[in-house]
């Protein structure tokens, strides 16, 4: 009640000073007083003057205020109703209700998903459609579709060569499951006597293991031995031990099985183990050859073998698809694959057996992975068909194998199986030994000349020797052509065939001369000079 009191007095107070102000406003309509005053607050000019006892105030314009800006939606009064506060004026609670931000993760996360989306569609469909690459998917289009030919058949493009092995691995499977019964585990044992108690290594006879990979193990087994080496070998003489361990495969149904030369060299005993069988066969060499690195086997048993086909080298291109097999690091039947990378390879190797060098000619390059072991085994094409024999592979780089082409295999096969005799490949020489022409061996000539070739010996009944050349003939060039090394000449004159006429300008006692003669066979020959 008191409060409510309170009030009422409070309304009167103001409805009195509204009654103040009315008349002080009347009293400014009179022009009589400089006095103003507002609200229930006064001020007194100097000027002023009072009417009455009371100051009387003169009008005053007062400018009005701009107009309010409208309160923004988010500003909410905290109540259902308005309340007012003692003067009469709305009260002033107002609740300020601020907007959340959105969150910036999720959306830089939906930005991302979306982006990944357009690069995903763009990079299938540049795959698709191989964009960037127009003239390789048109070769590809040809070489998966094939063209139809006016004969109905389909035909690829062959200038279309797959990056992947065709249809799969279900070719490699097609080819071991045909070939593979085929190929043999050949192991070789020698008495302890010949070969002087160095055998630690299976693959000490292997020359091409030694050339590619050193002699790891030859002279470790009688390191230390001294004199009691011979005592040991006397009491074991006879005692055969591990020679080497290589690979073959069977060519002819009745047991024929091919391999390398170096496989079977130094060998009393060979023994052949089939796949599917426990016991070995004993094997009988029936021809061999050192220079091209081949040898026929022979087990009995039955006359039903399993066997694959030698096909044809010639018709094999760089770059197809070939299949290994063999016993790598006595790993039986282990296989791997690759592509045929180059042909025509030669390569020379020193034998440890002979003493002489081998040269390997025409040589099939592989990047099948090929081992100590692969010897003797199959590189075979995608039809089942054996292409090459393995023989060598580098430690000194990756992928570098080799093998024996099967046409050079073909031409000497029946020879190998009846072991008769194989003509050495002619050897184009002309008998004489030559070296450069330098600067001091000019002046002790007394030529003018600075290029050419000095004779220096010459083979007895020889092509250069039936034509009357001479030592210190200084050999100019050959049909017109200067050659101003020896090695260039020898080059020339290794690429004529056997029996191809000659004419050597050649320089004698300071007058120049033509020598006539014919190119020889140097394997009709002894003598170990070059030329």
């Amino acid at each position: 009640m008191d409060e409510f009191k309170n009030n009422n007095s409070g309304r009167r107070d103001d409805n009195d000073q509204v009654e103040s102000d009315k008349t002080t406003r009347q009293n400014d309509s009179n022009g009589s007083s400089y006095y103003y005053s507002y609200g229930p607050f006064s001020s007194v000019q100097s000027d002023g003057q009072r009417k009455d006892g009371k100051l009387v105030e003169k009008d005053v314009e007062i400018t009005p205020p701009q107009a309010v800006r409208p309160l923004p939606s988010s500003y909410h009064r905290a109540g259902a109703e308005q309340q007012q506060d003692g003067s009469g004026r709305n009260g002033g609670n107002w609740q300020f209700k601020q907007n959340k931000p959105k969150s910036q993760v999720k959306t830089i996360f939906l930005s991302f998903l979306a982006g990944m989306l357009v690069i995903t569609v763009l990079m299938y469909t540049a795959d698709r459609t191989n964009m960037f690459t127009p003239e390789t998917a048109l070769t590809s289009a040809v070489a998966e579709s094939g063209e139809t030919t006016n004969s109905g058949t389909t035909s690829q493009s062959p200038n279309a060569v797959p990056a992947v092995m065709p249809s799969g691995t279900a070719d490699v499977q097609s080819v071991v499951a045909k070939a593979g019964p085929a190929v043999v585990k050949i192991e070789t044992l020698a008495k302890q006597s010949s070969s002087s108690g160095r055998q630690s290594s299976p693959y000490y006879n292997d020359p091409l293991y030694q050339y590619f990979f050193g002699n790891q193990y030859g002279d470790s087994g009688n390191s230390g031995n001294n004199g009691s080496s011979n005592e040991n070998e006397g009491s074991n003489s006879g005692q055969l031990t591990p020679l080497g361990i290589g690979s073959g495969f069977i060519f002819d149904k009745t047991g024929y099985i091919l391999t390398n030369n170096h496989v079977v060299e130094g060998a009393n005993v060979v023994q052949v183990t089939v796949e599917g069988t426990n016991k070995p066969y004993e094997a009988k060499v029936l021809g061999k050859n050192a220079d091209l690195d081949l040898a026929v086997l022979k087990i009995e048993g039955k006359d039903n073998f399993p066997t694959v086909t030698l096909g044809n080298s010639e018709n094999a291109k760089v770059g197809e698809w070939m299949v290994a097999i063999g016993n790598p690091e006595g790993f039986e039947h282990s296989v791997t694959a690759g592509v045929l990378s180059a042909k025509e390879r030669t390569i020379t190797i020193n034998s440890e057996s002979t003493g002489k060098p081998t040269q390997y000619k025409h040589l099939i390059q592989t990047d099948a992975s090929i081992n100590p072991g692969n010897s003797g085994g199959p590189l075979l094409n995608l039809q089942g068909q054996v292409i090459g024999m393995n023989v060598a592979v580098s430690a000194d780089a990756q992928g570098i194998g080799f093998a024996i082409p099967s046409n050079t295999i073909l031409e000497v096969v029946d020879k190998l199986k009846n072991n008769q005799p194989i003509p050495k490949e002619p050897v184009p020489f002309i008998g004489a030994s030559l070296l450069n022409l330098s600067p001091e061996v000019a002046k002790e000539l007394g030529t003018t000349l600075t290029e050419g070739s000095v004779v220096r010996d010459i083979i007895y009944k020889s092509p250069a020797y039936q034509a009357d050349l001479r030592p210190y003939d200084v050999i100019i060039g050959a049909n017109g052509t200067p050659y101003s090394t020896s090695q260039e000449l020898i080059d020339f004159i290794q690429k004529q065939k056997v029996g191809t006429a000659l004419t050597l300008n050649i320089e004698r006692a300071g007058q120049k001369k033509d020598v006539q003669l014919k190119v020889g066979n140097k394997n009709d020959f002894s003598s170990t000079l070059q030329q």
